[in-house]
């Protein structure tokens, strides 16, 4: 059994590595981070309590008056949670709830009241709050939080006031704040009243302490958000994933992206602000994910030579393209022979998971980043370069008519050929699924149906899958490549697998005849030992 010093390095290791060089980009754009105020908060919760289940939550929840939650503006999930808060303590009923926000300032209300009365569209309550101007970051989660705090609360109200880019004057801003959420409290006695504003904020030597000044004997709560320090002394608890902390009595963190997540979050929006009108560039971001992934895989980017090593594959990083080259792309895939059906299925991917990796084209197309799938893609990409670029796998006749058994020659290398294939993407979907869980621990684990992986039940399914068409073969090749790639990442975290072992995975050559069965068998052999090892063991 790994030790939690082990669990916690063998979880962390990649996705460090890509924080490392986030954070370098991000000091060198902005320089804030060295500021007493900010270092306050960062030195404050270094350690927690105790493991919070959701039960434990809503009791927390339910005893105070004043909940503080933590928001990392750059974001989504920050802000989404807070809405999901809202609906869930007005659900839970017995008090009223209030929101408090940073991002509207207090001399907005009456804009606030007027979309609150429904007045007004949130176009004109966006552009009337200098919403882009005067902040900035992503509109759609902050209008969702809006929505509701509209739908379930029962005021809305903007708490912060200027100057928001002078860091001289944020303990001004601190003191308006806890003013202005004590005449809330006035307003509203019975209510528990929810404030939004910047963890920076939530040191609790800042806004917390002058609440209780401002309010003598209120039960205050803070909910802290995806805190660095926590999240990496919780990689080593014995649980696949942690959710929240109990930092002490009146201080909670939740969980619901990584460090990773968070400043690339922040990266892209500071690439943004510097680039005016343009659209944010997404290269550097899936560079970085490549990058780290490599390095845990202990693989040579400047390499000379193929064998153990993919040759120089800092020659092979693919181009990566935003939300406005769809037609540039399309004619990209056309000249690389790629039909209009299937050019629009890999589109139709992009706009369900935000983004996607073409191997025809060997590029990124992003439309909206979510780490998990970039992180994936990442994989993908990796798993493509170290078996020298391109690659596309054989057409598995997605009529059925590639595994039907008739006895001929024609029709067993058919099914052969078939059974391959299945197998070669299973391979892929192992080693995408693996690598997001490397750079993106929180991603969850798949459904898992009890059964055993073996290589019968592998060849079973991949003859099912060809008779059931060209939808059954991706779903089916899909559910096992997920549930091998989860049961690898497993065995890693229990020192059964090394980054070594992993590399000539990514390595191998699936697309040789007869070598995907090969590999497939190899690693399911490997895995059920290292599983019959645990059981022996424990």
């Amino acid at each position: 059994m790994a030790s939690s010093t082990n669990l916690r390095s063998r979880r962390s290791v990649a996705e460090r590595h890509a924080l490392a060089g986030v954070e370098r980009e991000i000091r060198a754009q902005d320089s804030h981070n060295r500021r007493k105020y900010l270092r306050d908060f960062t030195q404050a919760f270094r350690n927690y309590d105790s493991l919070l289940d959701s039960g434990a939550m809503q009791n927390a929840m339910r005893a105070a008056d004043v909940v503080l939650i933590g928001d990392y503006h750059a974001l989504p999930a920050a802000q989404r949670y807070a809405a999901t808060l809202i609906e869930q303590r007005a659900l839970a009923g017995g008090r009223p709830v209030v929101l408090g926000v940073e991002t509207i300032f207090a001399r907005d209300q009456h804009i606030l009241d007027e979309w609150w009365r429904r007045e007004i569209d949130e176009d004109e309550l966006r552009q009337r709050i200098r919403f882009d101007l005067d902040w900035g970051y992503d509109w759609i989660p902050v209008r969702e939080l809006l929505v509701a705090a509209r739908d379930h609360a029962e005021a809305l109200y903007g708490l912060d006031c200027m100057p928001r880019e002078d860091l001289r004057k944020i303990g001004a801003r601190d003191r308006h704040a806890a003013a202005k959420v004590a005449e809330i409290r006035a307003r509203h006695p019975h209510a528990v009243i929810f404030v939004l504003f910047g963890e920076s904020h939530l040191a609790p030597g800042h806004l917390p302490r002058l609440l209780h000044r401002e309010m003598p004997g209120t039960r205050v709560l803070t909910v802290l958000q995806n805190i660095d320090a926590l999240y990496w002394r919780a990689a080593g608890e014995r649980v696949d994933q942690v959710e929240a902390v109990r930092v002490n009595d009146d201080v909670l963190c939740v969980f619901n992206a990584t460090p990773l997540e968070k400043y690339e979050s922040y990266r892209l929006f500071l690439d943004q602000w510097s680039r005016a009108d343009e659209g944010p560039d997404f290269a550097p971001t899936i560079y970085n994910l490549i990058d780290s992934l490599a390095s845990f895989l202990e693989i040579n980017r400047y390499s000379s030579h193929n064998g153990t090593q993919p040759r120089f594959l800092v020659d092979m990083l693919p181009e990566v393209h935003g939300r406005s080259a769809d037609d540039m792309l399309r004619r990209l895939l056309r000249r690389k022979g790629v039909g209009d059906e299937e050019c629009e299925s890999m589109l139709a991917s992009v706009e369900e998971h935000g983004s996607a990796y073409l191997p025809q084209v060997n590029a990124f197309y992003i439309r909206d980043f979510q780490m998990i799938y970039a992180a994936e893609d990442a994989a993908r990409f990796l798993h493509h370069a170290c078996r020298g670029l391109p690659h596309r796998l054989h057409d598995h006749g997605g009529d059925g008519t590639a595994g039907n058994g008739n006895g001929n020659g024609n029709g067993t290398g058919q099914a052969r050929a078939a059974v391959d294939d299945f197998c070669a993407r299973i391979i892929e979907h192992a080693v995408a699924y693996f690598g997001s869980r490397v750079l993106y621990p929180a991603r969850p684990a798949p459904p898992d149906d009890g059964s055993q992986l073996s290589r019968a039940a592998c060849e079973k399914a991949a003859q099912a899958a060809v008779r059931g068409g060209e939808d059954r073969f991706e779903t089916s090749e899909r559910e096992w490549g997920y549930r091998m790639g989860s049961q690898i990442y497993d065995a890693y975290l229990a020192g059964k697998v090394a980054p070594s072992g992993l590399r000539r995975l990514f390595l191998a050559h699936v697309e040789e005849p007869g070598m995907a069965r090969k590999v497939c068998a190899a690693v399911i052999a490997k895995l059920r030992s290292a599983a019959r090892k645990a059981v022996t063991a424990s």
